[in-house]
């Protein structure tokens, strides 16, 4: 009893300390762990067109994918430039439609004195929500330098890895199983990356085309917002819902196929928005994506959702993105080992996170071959 006793307080501080670490390091480990799933992506694109382009080489293949992930990036940042434009030419326009809806709360909740929307923004509380947001995206965009840099180190550094390998493990037997793990969470990382990519561009396309039609001003700049949102498991596809309906709310000008005048005409616009925009959130969640993504994210959904939030509380913003694959790498590993592979099992949607133990008595970094194909 005692020696349980001892394990789990060994385990309980070992914890507590990781989590320091990774919180006080935050500035260092966010920013390269962003590069490492860059660099997955760019790989795995590049391994694509290996396979699917049989006289393209190696290095033709990444110089492709790495000039692709540059440019899309470079449209994404023009259309946030693009959007921010248009919504500062309407300021004054959006201002007004915001100061009424603001009176219309008030007024419904028969409140006095409501107040507009420069008094919220310069009181105290709106000045630090607003420094707040601020800060957190200036510090996510100041890192996207050394995010770059990391990624081009990470590339000029991958040719040395085997022969570190061979050196850290002169036993080929261990060498060969630390292989199938690299190999198994790499896989893993790469799949759920490549997948989500492809989920968030069908349902970004999807609401795209809807806003046009529904006419709601600035959709290319909202859809690219809304391709990005849908990297947050969970949270993010209800955040994504409801940006383009509070965008359609203060829209100062709406469409003509909307009754004319009426004091309701802008909540009944959002409202058909909303479900215009949550239609192919729910549709693609709840069918598409399960059947695509059921094979790589073998997490439980209360796990998604807790790993959001502590990922989110120790690396802010980049810990949300990140806390999926975050999570599958954790669940990987710990299913290698008969010490830890409990909470590889807890964390798994349906008890079997693969990395059979072989051999019970020297358990780590023994695996058979259902890891590989974890």
């Amino acid at each position: 009893m005692s020696v349980r006793s001892g394990v789990v307080g060994i385990w309980i501080i070992a914890t507590g300390v990781l989590i320091g670490v990774l919180y006080l390091g935050r500035s260092i480990l966010a920013p390269f762990a962003l590069a490492v799933f860059l660099f997955l992506i760019m790989e795995g694109f590049a391994r694509i067109i290996v396979e699917q382009v049989k006289f393209v080489g190696r290095n033709i293949a990444r110089a492709i994918s790495i000039l692709a992930v540059l440019v899309g990036f470079g449209l994404f940042v023009g259309l946030l430039a693009q959007g921010i434009a248009q919504f500062g030419g309407q300021a004054s326009e959006y201002e007004q439609k915001i100061n009424n809806l603001i009176a219309d709360v008030y007024g419904l909740l028969q409140m006095d004195s409501a107040p507009t929307l420069t008094q919220i923004i310069f009181n105290e509380s709106g000045q630090r929500f607003f420094a707040t947001i601020a800060n957190a995206t200036g510090d996510l965009s100041g890192d996207l330098v050394v995010i770059l840099i990391y990624v081009a180190f990470l590339f000029l550094a991958q040719s040395a890895w085997g022969p570190k390998l061979d050196r850290l493990f002169p036993v080929p037997e261990q060498r060969d199983q630390v292989r199938e793990i690299g190999a198994a969470a790499r896989r893993g990382i790469e799949t759920y990356l490549w997948t989500q990519t492809v989920i968030s561009a069908l349902i970004t396309f999807l609401t795209y085309f809807t806003l046009i039609a529904l006419g709601v001003q600035n959709a290319l700049f909202l859809s690219a917002l809304i391709f990005v949102l849908n990297y947050i498991p969970t949270v993010g596809s209800i955040v994504a819902a409801f940006v383009p309906t509070l965008f359609a709310l203060v829209q100062p000008e709406l469409p003509a196929w909307l009754p004319a005048g009426g004091e309701n005409a802008s909540y009944i616009f959002a409202a058909i928005v909303f479900l215009g925009v949550s239609f192919w959130q729910f549709a693609i969640g709840n069918f598409v994506q399960p059947r695509i993504m059921g094979e790589t994210l073998n997490l439980s959904a209360l796990v998604v959702l807790l790993s959001l939030a502590i990922w989110g509380a120790i690396w802010g913003i980049p810990g949300m993105f990140l806390s999926a694959p975050l999570t599958v790498l954790m669940m990987i590993l710990f299913a290698q080992s008969a010490s830890t592979r409990w909470i590889a099992v807890l964390l798994s949607a349906d008890g079997n996170p693969g990395g059979v133990i072989s051999k019970p008595a020297n358990d780590d970094l023994v695996i058979t071959a259902e890891t590989a194909d974890t």
